[in-house]
């Protein structure tokens, strides 16, 4: 794939090692897109970039945590499985499976990105880690690639049940909603800020109220509705206690 020159170059360009950590060899091709951050296509005359493997890599990822999750706790409710779901696949422990694997040193920025700390950013990680997801999944099928998910994501579904009580604000509040009759939630978010230092400011809507319930601000569209469900919970629960 051709680079643009004087773009930044990924602090590591052998793959090897990357390889060993994943745990599987993925088609060098595809590799190179998974590993194509926007902001360095765009800089680079808009040559392919990663969100295509990053969309399919969500697919698959979700299919085979939901499996997991729903074969390893039988009794668990749907509403529970969902939490422990969320609590496995969303950008903060993505992000956390992609620095334990060094990903962000592999992943080609934009300048912006690189100067602003873009290797270590919670939503550029998690996005690279499906769109390597995606990668696996077209070199080698689901089978190989489901064994590279739970090995990879094994420390979280040991934890699944424990984040899934603390982390998923979203589906909290929405059944919290249904409970007391508040009706359907929606969120409304803005994004202020560079495409390298973006910040998103979300507020959190139920029917019952014509003023927001909620609201939060984060580096990301949904932790930023996150954030904005958690602070609308501890508003509810503020006021059911008094």
């Amino acid at each position: 794939m051709p680079r643009a020159k004087k773009l930044p170059i990924p602090p590591s360009t052998d793959r090897t090692e990357l390889m060993k950590r994943w745990g599987i060899t993925v088609d060098d091709d595809l590799l190179e897109l998974a590993l194509m951050h926007r902001s360095y296509a765009n800089e680079a005359g808009g040559i392919p970039n990663n969100e295509r493997l990053e969309f399919l890599g969500d697919s698959v990822l979700s299919i085979v945590i939901a499996d997991r999750l729903f074969h390893d706790h039988p009794q668990v409710t749907e509403s529970d499985l969902s939490r422990m779901r969320a609590a496995t696949v969303s950008q903060e422990p993505l992000a956390i499976a992609a620095r334990r694997i060094d990903l962000g040193q592999y992943i080609y920025l934009g300048k912006g990105e690189s100067l602003y700390g873009g290797r270590d950013k919670d939503s550029i990680l998690s996005d690279t880690y499906e769109a390597m997801i995606g990668a696996t999944y077209l070199t080698h099928g689901l089978e190989p690639t489901r064994q590279v998910i739970l090995t990879n994501l094994e420390f979280l579904l040991k934890n699944a049940v424990v984040r899934g009580e603390h982390q998923d604000f979203k589906t909290q509040l929405v059944e919290y909603a249904q409970a007391a009759g508040l009706g359907e939630v929606r969120y409304e978010v803005t994004g202020t800020g560079p495409d390298h230092h973006r910040v998103f400011t979300a507020r959190a809507f139920v029917a019952e109220y014509a003023e927001a319930v909620g609201s939060g601000t984060a580096s990301s569209k949904k932790h930023a509705e996150n954030a904005a469900a958690q602070d609308a919970m501890t508003r509810f629960d503020s006021a059911s206690s008094v």
